[in-house]
């Protein structure tokens, strides 16, 4: 049974989309099964691991609205490990479409419940909006990673989000978790940044990753050429980054690996 992930802020701009891709690259690279799953009809998740929009013939929205089996979307990317649930701009009209649904909220969590045994992760990329399609997200999601941009508008929106999330865990979700709030877009060298972050763990504690994802030319460059960073350039520090943060969530999780050669032979 995969453990289920929303990356969330319905703030535009904070880094949500590079997280969820680099966070599911990373828990590929590291060897647990990981789907990632597009929920932005923008679709930059799907371009970011390497897939032309143009020769997308089914997509998470065929799921949503027309029946289609999730195992039937699913696509293989270029990294071992990582498959893709992929969006499309139809997903813009989904929430329309869905409106006189029974049960609408669930859609996503019984699309994902047919194919969860097949992951160790599901990491779901959601819009920049707190509309029905992220409802879904947080309604089939274990816990949702709340990237947050150190910038001087950092707690703003963060909030109502919260709120949202509060709501879901109230109606929809009570099992609903905050995986953590992750700082985004560092630049050590900006007295604001570390302003930013000192306010923010002031306010949420430990509900902060200790993991910082810093400003990185690698990082803003990688979706151009369809690829995580990870194999862009895996030495760059946005790189070694992700990894950071998906090792943090695996330990919070209990959920490290014993490998065969890090056992020790009596």
């Amino acid at each position: 049974m995969a453990r289920i992930i929303g990356v969330a802020n319905q703030k535009g701009g904070v880094g949500k989309t590079t997280t969820a891709i680099n966070l599911a690259a990373s828990l590929a690279i590291l060897e647990y099964r990981t789907l990632l799953v597009d929920a932005d009809p923008q679709a930059n998740s799907t371009t970011g691991v390497g897939f032309d929009l143009q020769n997308i013939t089914k997509s998470l929205y065929d799921c949503m609205v027309n029946e289609a089996e999730a195992k039937d979307v699913v696509l293989k990317t270029a990294i071992p490990h990582l498959d893709l649930i992929p969006s499309h701009i139809d997903l813009v009209g989904a929430e329309i479409e869905m409106i006189s649904y029974p049960n609408r909220e669930l859609v996503l969590k019984k699309i994902l419940e047919a194919i969860s045994d097949n992951y160790d992760f599901i990491i779901i990329d959601c819009s920049p909006s707190l509309g029905l399609i992220t409802v879904n997200a947080l309604t089939a999601a274990d816990s949702v990673v709340i990237p947050v941009q150190t910038e001087f508008f950092a707690l703003e929106g963060l909030g109502k989000l919260l709120n949202t999330v509060k709501i879901v865990q109230n109606r929809l979700n009570t099992d609903l978790k905050i995986e953590g709030i992750l700082m985004t877009m560092y630049d050590g060298r900006l007295r604001l940044c570390n302003q930013v972050v000192s306010e923010v763990r002031r306010h949420f504690e430990d509900m902060v990753f200790s993991s910082i994802i810093h400003r990185n030319t690698r990082l803003s460059e990688a979706p151009s050429f369809g690829k995580p960073v990870i194999l862009y350039d895996a030495e760059s520090k946005g790189a070694v980054n992700y990894l950071n943060l998906a090792k943090e969530i695996l330990q919070k999780n209990n959920m490290t690996k014993i490998r065969q050669e890090d056992k020790v032979i009596e």
